[in-house]
């Protein structure tokens, strides 16, 4: 399974090219010894952000507050009490935003489209001036040669639905399902690619259990149980839109912060103890979206704390989908268990203290995360298109020095992932595109604007766009197709 040059490319990468010793791919004529294989020639690269944490705006033209609009004012629940209200200003700076993109060579884009910006309540009464935005947004991608991804939901849910229940209620699907027939009908002949969800855990589980992200609320776990029933429903919606108003040649599907696991060593033992720990941990969105069902292992571990489900649910649930983006971050090393009395077939393990992360402190840094969570979600649900839709580092304090970012720490991450994602391609996972995250500094959540994400620099104060050196890095991977 493994490529041995990619054990010894950095050695060999510091050796002249013109040593007479050199032979095979690294024996290149060039002055330049380069990692040989290209990416296939229809593979995608692009970049990503989401529209509440890079447009600003937040209460102009009609739009109505969103959860997190109401969270960040809530004193405690966000750094520094960081809003949205202005962001990176891509409201109305997206043309400028889009012909930095194009100048690096990054033709696709993935985004998002604020629902409050198109129902303001989230349901009621249409916002055309929303619907008006996004079309001028669109004919700026167009007009510099740029592939729009679209994600119907990111997190900014309408606190008006929010007051109602949120995603506790069925009133959010059927809300939902209405938005998502608009804006397929509206842009039918601007987008042809679009995601239905992201991250459904992190807006389900993070926020109605933990209380870390907006609503900020801490229910029980049979209610958070009932929020990934009806945030999967809204994905069925989603899907379902796109097959009625989306026209030819549209394609939509989920995309997942699923959990990741690697196996301890390469070894058969260590392997089937990571894919079972990764069936496990991943039972109740993908493996209920798969099966047409909550698989019988997840309704026996959750019990009397198993979610509702109606008559028809999962009709709608399992509908195909045409692909499956894969938002990759970090992963869990997993090793065969100790005790086979025990009947445990996996162990997960703990990281030390030590081990490298980002500053996001969540964010621990592991590469071969790229490769196992591609390869185990194509064998395990039969996904014969891949897209990671998210990959990225955060950082505080990468300031411009001499008209220079120099996140060398962020191009060592882009390299070492991306060389994973390379591994996967070359075992046969059908992996059809990477999207980094982010292209531009932004609103990152409940850490505001301490911790950056982006390959283009965002001064807060003046609005100025500087391309970090990780920005040119990536430039040169998608125009050679290869890792330089």
């Amino acid at each position: 399974m493994n490529d041995p040059r990619l054990c010894v490319s950095d050695f060999i990468r510091g050796v002249s090219a013109t040593a007479p010793h050199i032979k095979g791919d690294y024996a290149a004529d060039s002055p330049t010894v380069t990692y040989a294989s290209p990416f296939p020639a229809d593979f995608i690269f692009g970049v990503a952000a989401a529209a509440p944490q890079i447009e600003g705006a937040a209460f102009t033209d009609g739009k109505g507050e969103s959860i997190w609009d109401r969270f960040c004012r809530t004193p405690g629940k966000v750094h520094d009490g960081d809003t949205l209200d202005e962001a990176c200003d891509h409201y109305n700076r997206f043309d400028d935003d889009f012909a930095l993109m194009a100048s690096l060579g990054l033709n696709y884009y993935r985004l998002s489209i604020a629902w409050p910006r198109i129902y303001p309540n989230g349901d009621g009464e249409l916002n055309q001036a929303g619907l008006d935005f996004y079309h001028r947004l669109f004919a700026s991608m167009k007009k510099h040669g740029i592939q729009p991804w679209v994600t119907m939901f990111h997190w900014d849910l309408p606190q008006s639905l929010e007051d109602r229940g949120g995603w506790t209620s069925r009133v959010t699907v059927d809300a939902f399902a209405r938005y998502a027939d608009t804006i397929v009908k509206a842009f039918a002949g601007e987008v042809k690619h679009w995601i239905t969800m992201n991250e459904i855990r992190c807006f389900t589980q993070l926020a109605y259990g933990y209380g870390t992200k907006a609503p900020g609320r801490t229910e029980s776990a049979q209610v958070v149980n009932q929020t990934f029933h009806h945030a999967l429903l809204c994905h069925g919606h989603g899907v379902r839109a796109v097959r009625e108003f989306g026209g030819a040649g549209a394609v939509v599907g989920l995309t997942d912060n699923l959990d990741v696991s690697i196996p301890v060593t390469e070894t058969p033992a260590d392997i089937a103890a990571a894919k079972a720990w990764f069936l496990q941990m991943n039972a109740h969105v993908l493996g209920a979206m798969h099966a047409g069902e909550y698989p019988a292992d997840y309704l026996a571990r959750v019990g009397a704390d198993a979610p509702s489900v109606l008559p028809g649910d999962f009709d709608l649930i399992s509908l195909p989908t045409d692909h499956l983006g894969l938002n990759i971050y970090t992963g869990t090393y997993v090793r065969a268990g100790k005790d086979a009395d025990t009947g445990k077939a996996f162990e997960a393990l703990p990281p030390p203290i030590n081990y490298p992360r980002a500053d996001s402190p969540w964010l621990r840094l592991v590469p071969q995360s790229i490769y196992w969570a591609t390869r185990f979600a194509a064998e395990c649900y039969g996904h014969q298109a891949l897209y990671i839709t998210e990959n990225g580092c955060g950082y505080n304090d990468e300031p411009v020095v001499d008209g220079e970012v120099l996140d060398l720490h962020r191009r060592d991450f882009l390299r070492n992932h991306l060389r994973e994602a390379h591994r996967a391609i070359g075992d046969g996972v059908p992996l059809k595109g990477y999207f980094l995250w982010s292209f531009i500094d932004n609103y990152e959540w409940e850490d505001g604007y301490q911790r950056r994400f982006g390959i283009v620099h965002c001064d807060y104060a003046t609005q100025a766009r500087t391309p970090k050196l990780s920005s040119l890095y990536y430039a040169a991977v998608v125009r050679e197709r290869r890792i330089l």
